[in-house]
C-alpha cells in the first residue's frame, strides 16, 4: 500500500490514461447506440420506440448502480470495480452481436448501463478525487477534456466499421477495445488504492454518511444537479427541430449543434489553462449562469425577426457560444461540487446517490420537451420551462456554497 504522500501526488500518466479510457467508453457505447439504432431495427424487426427503451434501460440501470458502485469506490475496491466494468461491457457488446430477438437486446443493454455504471464520469471522478485531494479539480478537467472528443473519434469510427464489416462484427472490434484496452489499463493503473482515511484531508474522521446525505449542502447540490442534468439532456434531441422551428436553414440546423460540441471541448480547455487565475468559487458561481443566459438569447432570437433575419442569427450564435462554453465547464462544476462543498471521503457514494435522480432528469427532460410543443408556438413553452429550471438549478448551488462556506468558517 502506498503511503499518504505517494498517493496525493498528482499524477499525469494515470491521468492520461484514464482519459483514453473514458474516451473509449463514451465513444464506443454511449455514442454508439444511435450508430447501431437502424442496423437493429432493420435485422431485428424492431420499431424505433422498441430500440430506444434498450438505451432508457441502460440509462436507468446505470443510475441505480450508482450508489452502491460509488459505495465500493469510497471503500478502496477502485481496481475491482473499473476493471469489471470493462470486462462486462466487453462481453456484452460481444453477446450483443449474437442477439435475435427484443429480449436479449434489452438483456445486453441493462448489462451495458452497468457496465457504464462502473467506467463513467461518476466513478472515475470519485477515483482521482480520492487519489489527488489537493488537485482533484485539474483531473476532472483534463478527463472531460478528452471524454469530450469521445464523439469526435467514435461516431465516424464506429460508422466505418458498421459500413465495411456489419453491425455484428463492428460490435467484436469495440469490444475488443474494452477486453485489450480499457480493462487492463484500469487492472495495471490503479493499483494501490489509498484508504479512505488516506484520501482525507482532514485530521479529524469524517462524520458517517447519512450525516452527509441529510445535509443541506448536499440536498442543495443534489438539486442543483438533477435541474442541469435535465435541462442539458432535454436540449439536444430537440435541437435540429428546435431550430427548424426559428426558421433556421438547413445549414445552421446541421451547423449549431455541431459548433456546441467543439466549444464545449473549447470551453474545458479555457478553464484547463486559465482556472488558476482566478477564485475557484467564485468560477463555481458563475459557469452555471452561462446556461440560462444561453437560453434567454434563443428565447429573444424568434423576437428580433425569425431565423431569416441577421439579429435572430446573432441571437443564435450567441446561445450556441454561451450553452457550449456552459455546458462545457458545468460538467467540470457538477464533478467537484460534493467534494468541495459536501465531504471528500465519502464523495464516491455521495455522487453515487444522485445516480437514480440524474437518469430519472435524463429520461424525463426530453418528453417533458418534446410534450410542451405547441403548433405556432413551437418549443417556446419548453424553452421557459427550461429557463426557470436552470436559473432554480444556478440558485440550490449559490445557497449549497453559502451554507458550506460559512460552516467551513465557523
Amino acid at each position: 500500500m502506498r503511503t499518504t504522500a505517494a498517493a496525493s501526488a498528482y499524477n499525469r500518466r494515470l491521468v492520461g490514461w484514464l482519459s483514453l479510457a473514458q474516451l473509449v467508453s463514451w465513444g464506443s457505447v454511449f455514442y454508439g447506440f444511435s450508430l447501431l439504432l437502424e442496423p437493429v431495427e432493420r435485422d431485428l424487426g424492431l420499431t424505433r420506440a422498441q430500440t430506444s427503451l434498450a438505451f432508457s434501460l441502460a440509462l436507468m440501470a446505470e443510475g441505480l448502480l450508482a450508489y452502491p458502485v460509488g459505495r465500493w469506490i469510497d471503500r478502496g475496491h477502485e481496481r475491482i470495480v473499473m476493471t469489471g466494468g470493462s470486462l462486462l461491457i466487453a462481453g456484452c457488446l460481444l453477446l450483443h452481436s449474437f442477439v435475435t430477438g427484443m429480449a436479449g437486446f434489452y438483456a445486453v443493454w441493462i448489462g451495458l448501463g452497468a457496465g457504464l455504471s462502473a467506467t463513467l464520469y461518476t466513478p472515475v471522478f470519485a477515483v482521482v478525487t480520492r487519489r489527488f485531494p489537493h488537485d482533484f479539480r485539474r483531473a476532472i478537467i483534463t478527463l472531460t477534456f478528452l471524454g469530450g472528443l469521445a464523439s469526435t473519434v467514435f461516431i465516424p469510427l464506429t460508422d466505418a466499421l458498421i459500413t465495411h464489416l456489419g453491425w455484428r462484427h463492428a460490435l467484436w472490434v469495440l469490444a475488443a477495445f474494452h477486453l485489450l484496452l480499457c480493462a487492463p489499463l484500469h487492472a495495471v493503473v490503479l493499483r494501490g488504492a489509498p484508504r479512505q482515511a488516506a484520501a482525507s484531508s482532514h485530521n479529524a474522521p469524517p462524520a458517517p454518511l447519512g450525516h452527509y446525505l441529510r445535509s443541506a449542502p448536499f440536498l442543495l447540490i443534489g438539486l442543483f444537479v438533477m435541474l442541469m442534468m435535465g435541462v442539458t439532456a432535454a436540449l439536444p434531441a430537440h435541437m435540429v427541430s428546435l431550430l427548424r422551428d426559428n426558421g433556421m436553414s438547413d445549414f445552421w440546423v446541421v451547423a449549431v449543434p455541431a459548433a456546441i460540441g467543439l466549444i464545449q471541448v473549447l470551453g474545458r480547455l479555457l478553464l484547463y489553462f486559465f482556472e488558476r487565475h482566478f477564485d475557484l468559487h467564485l468560477a463555481n458561481r458563475l459557469i452555471p449562469c452561462l446556461v440560462p443566459l444561453g437560453l434567454a438569447a434563443l428565447l429573444a432570437a424568434p423576437l428580433a425577426g425569425g431565423g431569416h433575419g441577421t439579429a435572430a442569427l446573432l441571437l443564435v450564435m450567441l446561445f450556441v457560444a454561451l450553452y457550449g462554453i456552459g455546458n462545457g465547464m458545468l460538467t467540470i462544476v457538477k464533478g467537484t461540487a460534493v467534494a468541495q462543498y459536501v465531504n471528500r471521503e465519502h464523495v464516491a457514494s455521495l455522487n453515487g446517490a444522485l445516480g437514480v435522480p440524474q437518469a430519472v432528469a435524463r429520461a424525463l427532460a426530453p418528453l417533458a420537451l418534446g410534450l410542451l410543443w405547441r403548433p405556432g408556438v413551437g418549443y417556446t413553452y419548453g424553452l421557459w420551462l427550461l429557463l426557470v429550471a436552470s436559473m432554480v438549478a444556478v440558485l440550490a448551488l449559490l445557497l449549497a456554497q453559502r451554507r458550506a462556506l460559512a460552516g467551513a468558517r465557523a
